[in-house]
C-alpha cells in the first residue's frame, strides 16, 4: 500500500485512514446521537452509553470511507476534495474498501451484542443508505440527491434514543425530521458557492441543473418547513420552554439568513457572502438546537 512521489515510496499512515472517516462530519453525527441518547426516557449504563456512541461514530466513519472509495475519481475533479487520500494517490482504493467494510461490520456487530439489535439494525441501514442509496444512486443521478439523501444523516439521534429505550417513538422521529429538513438549505447554500466545483465533477446539484434562482427559492421554502418541524416538539408538549424559546430564536435567525440568500442577486460577491453566512450558521443551528433539546429533556426528567 504505497505510492511513488519523487521516486520515494510513501506508505499511507494513520492520518490517511482517519481522513477517510470524514471526522468533521462525524463530529456532528456523534453530537446528535449523544443528544438523542440523553433525551431518551430511562437510563443506560455509562459503559453501554459510551459503547453505543462509539459504534455510531465508527459506523459514520465506515460510511465516509465507503463514500470516498466509490467517489475516488470524482473527488479528484474537485478542488475541495482533491487532497483526500485516494485522489491524491496516498492510498489504494482496495484498502479504503476493506477499511470501510471492516468498520461497518465492527460497529453493527458490537452495537447489537452490547446494546440492542434495534439500534444495530438502524445503524446498519443508515450505513447502507449513505454508502449505496445516496452515494451510488442518488448523488450522481438526481438534483434531489440532498433531499432524499438527507435521511442518511438524520438517523444518529434515532439510534441514540433506541440504544436507551429499545424503541422509536414520536420525539426521535421529530429529531430525524429536524435533520432531514435542515439538510437541503444547509447543503444547497454550500452548493451555490461551490457550483463550479460540482459542475467540474459532473454532479447534478440543484444550482447546476435548475439554476441559482430556483435553488434560492428552494432554500427559502425549506427554511419555513424546517422552522415548523423544529417547533413541533415544544408545541406538542414534549419539551419545555428552554427548547421552545431556543428553537424560536434559532429559526427566526435561520429565516433571516435564508431570506438574505433568496434576495441576494445584486453582485456575485454579495450573493456568495450571504450563502456562506447561511451555511456557517446552519451548522451552529443544529448544534444549539439539539443541545437545547437534550438539556430541556434532562431538566424535565
Amino acid at each position: 500500500m504505497t505510492i511513488a512521489t519523487n521516486n520515494i515510496s510513501l506508505p499511507a499512515d494513520w492520518r490517511d485512514f482517519w481522513a477517510l472517516t470524514k471526522p468533521r462530519v462525524m463530529s456532528l453525527v456523534v453530537f446528535t446521537a449523544l443528544c438523542g441518547l440523553l433525551a431518551a426516557p430511562g437510563s443506560i449504563h455509562p459503559v453501554l452509553g459510551f459503547t453505543a456512541i462509539l459504534c455510531i461514530a465508527t459506523g459514520a466513519g465506515a460510511s465516509g470511507a465507503l463514500n470516498q472509495w466509490y467517489e475516488a475519481e470524482l473527488d479528484g475533479r474537485m478542488k475541495r476534495t482533491a487532497g483526500r487520500p485516494l485522489p491524491d494517490g496516498r492510498m489504494e482504493r482496495e484498502s479504503a474498501l476493506q477499511f470501510g467494510i471492516g468498520l461497518a461490520a465492527f460497529s453493527v456487530g458490537i452495537m447489537g451484542v452490547a446494546v440492542n439489535w434495534l439500534s444495530a439494525g438502524i445503524l446498519a441501514f443508515s450505513i447502507f443508505f449513505y454508502a449505496v442509496v445516496y452515494t451510488m444512486w442518488l448523488k450522481p443521478n438526481t438534483p434531489q440527491n440532498i433531499v432524499i439523501g438527507g435521511a442518511a444523516g438524520a438517523f444518529p439521534p434515532v439510534i441514540g434514543w433506541a440504544a436507551v429505550t429499545g424503541d422509536v417513538t414520536l420525539l426521535p422521529a421529530l429529531m430525524f425530521a429536524l435533520i432531514f429538513f435542515w439538510t437541503p438549505p444547509h447543503f444547497w447554500s454550500l452548493a451555490l458557492f461551490m457550483k463550479s466545483d460540482y459542475g467540474a465533477a459532473g454532479i447534478p446539484m440543484l444550482p447546476n441543473v435548475a439554476g441559482q434562482r430556483a435553488t434560492r427559492n428552494q432554500i427559502f421554502g425549506y427554511s419555513f418547513v424546517l422552522a415548523a418541524v423544529a417547533l413541533l416538539p415544544w408545541l406538542l408538549g414534549m419539551t419545555g420552554t428552554l427548547y421552545g424559546v431556543t428553537a424560536l430564536v434559532l429559526n427566526l435567525l435561520f429565516l433571516a439568513l435564508a431570506f438574505a440568500v433568496w434576495r441576494s442577486e445584486t453582485t456575485e460577491a454579495a450573493a456568495m457572502k450571504a450563502e456562506k453566512r447561511l451555511f456557517a450558521f446552519s451548522i451552529l443551528y443544529l448544534f444549539i438546537a439539539f443541545a437545547a433539546l437534550a438539556l430541556d429533556r434532562m431538566l424535565l426528567a
